[in-house]
């Protein structure tokens, strides 16, 4: 079982046009609604793959009432936690070349008798889960140190907690010392404060998050793949480069499937990969089925400074 929080759901609305003009009127070629946050859309893959999960998710609001009911029809297992007011609803506008420009609203504030709900679900929800997945933005006023205090609240209960967040919250949680966290390439260097032009930047750095506390890192580089650096050393990965419908949700498909493939080792990239790869060919922020899924096409490199030995590829 893998169970994913989602403090700052949404309703997702992705409109596709020809092209984005400022200013001008223009008609949508496409529109789907989706259920959104990190950890929804984590849920959400696992769910198409007929694997266990379970969803902690604030609600309020109609939006919230319209999400509540998107996800039931996902087939997701849902505990929610009532909230005063209402979630979010975002919109993403995707052009034909794949560019994406997304709004996002804020979300509701909550309250601390709010969070305390969320912990208490929480608690309740992971008992016998692998994994917790933590993930997504805060809600305004909510502290930067509330995943590091849940990964403190989850330690000895036997589930592992992998946090999929930025800024102040991502650098606030690896004192904590989660198991697994998932930044993508901006969000490295903006934790580190250092420049990534190359994979061997990108691998100083998310050992850097490992000195201070985090059990791995898994970081998304978009087209250029992943790298994963945990206690055996650091592993790239990628697969061919394809033109994307939407990348919105790739990570979120990534994390889930690294999950679902063992949540370590070269094994569980592949997987990782696999699904991020397929979810670029997603319109909106859908998640890929099984029959997208195209292991044979990763490729991994066991990276060190001094050499890169290739571990795995097709045939």
């Amino acid at each position: 079982m893998i169970v994913t929080l989602t403090l700052n759901p949404s309703v997702d609305r992705t409109v596709e046009v020809e092209a984005l003009n400022r200013g001008e009127v223009m008609r949508a070629l496409g529109v789907r609604v989706d259920p959104g946050g990190k950890g929804i859309n984590v849920s959400r893959a696992l769910a198409i793959h007929d694997l266990p999960t379970r969803a902690v998710v604030t609600l309020g609001g109609a939006e919230g009432e319209h999400l509540l009911a998107l996800l039931r029809v996902a087939g997701i297992e849902i505990v929610p936690v009532r909230i005063q007011g209402a979630i979010r609803s975002n919109i993403t506008v995707v052009e034909p070349d794949g560019t994406t420009t997304k709004f996002n609203e804020p979300g509701a504030q909550l309250s601390p008798d709010e969070l305390a709900a969320v912990f208490t679900a929480v608690k309740d929800a992971v008992e016998s889960a692998e994994w917790l997945v933590a993930s997504g933005s805060l809600p305004p006023g909510t502290p930067a140190s509330v995943y590091a205090d849940l990964v403190r609240w989850l330690a000895g209960s036997g589930t592992c907690v992998a946090v999929d967040t930025s800024g102040p919250a991502l650098a606030a949680v690896l004192a904590a010392e989660p198991n697994l966290v998932k930044p993508n390439r901006d969000e490295l260097a903006e934790v580190t404060g250092q420049p990534l032009a190359t994979v061997a930047d990108v691998v100083a750095a998310a050992s850097r998050l490992r000195d201070l506390g985090a059990g791995a890192v898994l970081a998304s580089m978009g087209a250029d793949g992943a790298v994963l650096v945990d206690g055996d050393g650091a592993i790239h990965g990628r697969t061919p480069a394809v033109p994307p419908l939407s990348s919105v949700g790739a990570g979120d498909a990534m994390l889930a499937g690294f999950l679902a493939g063992g949540g370590k080792g070269a094994d569980a990239l592949v997987e990782g990969l696999a699904w991020g790869a397929a979810a670029v060919l997603q319109p909106g922020s859908g998640m890929p089925a099984p029959r997208d899924i195209d292991r044979e096409a990763v490729r991994l490199e066991r990276f060190s400074s001094q050499r890169r030995d290739l571990l795995a590829m097709p045939p």
